[in-house]
């Protein structure tokens, strides 16, 4: 999580691109493991923990609305994975 926190110009398109997951995707992986741990998570406690922020607050911050080259890599991936 350090080093997802230092690298904030790393968009979660970029992400997804790249490795087929993103931040939103750890969050929903850490609260299904709370809930198998016994614990219970919501969504948005998840985000909180996985962006160190309220995700809305990080969204704002750091995420920009996604380029038309981003969106087409993206999509290019989604083939290839599917």
């Amino acid at each position: 999580m350090a080093h997802l926190d230092a690298r904030k110009d790393v968009q979660n398109i970029d992400l997804m691109i790249t490795a087929g997951f993103c931040r939103n995707c750890l969050a929903d992986w850490y609260r299904e493991a709370a809930e198998d741990a016994g614990l219970s998570l919501s969504k948005e406690q998840a985000r909180e923990v996985i962006y160190g922020m309220p995700f809305a607050e990080w969204k704002t911050k750091y995420q920009p609305e996604a380029t038309a080259e981003q969106l087409a890599a993206f999509a290019a991936a989604q083939k290839k994975h599917t």
